[in-house]
């Protein structure tokens, strides 16, 4: 289990997360919703390591992730695929995946089971990463993450900018990762999106935690929602 406890950080001086409490099972989606600038990124880039925790602790079960350095972390069971993708633009599909594979296990095996989860990219193996299409980078970044073979799937804004059909078909492969054991931490704006596949969703705001509430409960009440992310 991932457990955030009392997380507080920030960037330089000024501090985004108050105090932010979340555990995340095995098999399980939860969503982390709030409006721009709640510290929803910011709390995937602690929990990386990648901004410097002040307090609280990061566990996965029950080994401090904190204490690691950055580079380690997905070596302990996380697997991150950031806002806006960060793949290697120049680089083939080909190229991004055996970069990925590098810091991982598996192998040829893996990449094999990968491209099955990603039919599209097979076909695409020797072009440039910055020629996909929007949806085909998205395919691309959430593959190489899984390349770790991680326990724990970080995704920020996964569907942002995409076509519905894109959005469907990277919503089913993470569906079939929660289904084969995996937790995913989601974080989206859009409710639309979330629903579909969300065990539970969490709101964020001003970097407090907000309600954390089944997604039944969501989709029979939505006045939640409107109070987090309402303009």
């Amino acid at each position: 289990m991932l457990r955030l406890d009392e997380i507080v950080a920030g960037h330089g001086r000024a501090q985004v997360l108050h105090g932010v409490s979340l555990s995340l099972a095995p098999g399980e989606i939860l969503c982390l919703m709030g409006r721009n600038g709640a510290g929803k990124t910011t709390l995937l880039r602690t929990i990386m390591g990648l901004v410097p925790l002040w307090s609280g602790a990061v566990t996965l079960d029950g080994a401090r992730l904190d204490r690691l350095p950055a580079h380690r972390v997905p070596r302990a069971g996380l697997g991150y695929v950031p806002q806006g993708r960060r793949l290697f633009a120049g680089l083939s599909v080909a190229e991004n995946l055996t970069i990925g594979l590098m810091a991982g296990e598996g192998g040829a095996a893996r990449r094999a089971e990968l491209l099955d989860l990603f039919p599209r990219l097979a076909g695409r193996l020797d072009q440039r990463a910055e020629t996909l299409s929007g949806g085909e980078q998205q395919m691309l970044a959430l593959a190489r993450a899984l390349c770790l073979g991680p326990r724990v799937l970080l995704l920020d804004e996964p569907t942002e900018g995409l076509q519905p059909s894109m959005i469907a078909a990277i919503r089913d492969v993470v569906a079939a990762r929660r289904d084969a054991g995996m937790a995913v931490l989601l974080v989206e704006q859009r409710l639309d999106a979330v629903l579909p596949v969300a065990d539970r969703v969490a709101f964020l705001e001003n970097g407090h935690m907000g309600p954390v509430m089944t997604a039944d409960d969501l989709r029979a009440d939505r006045a939640v929602a409107d109070r987090y992310l309402g303009v």
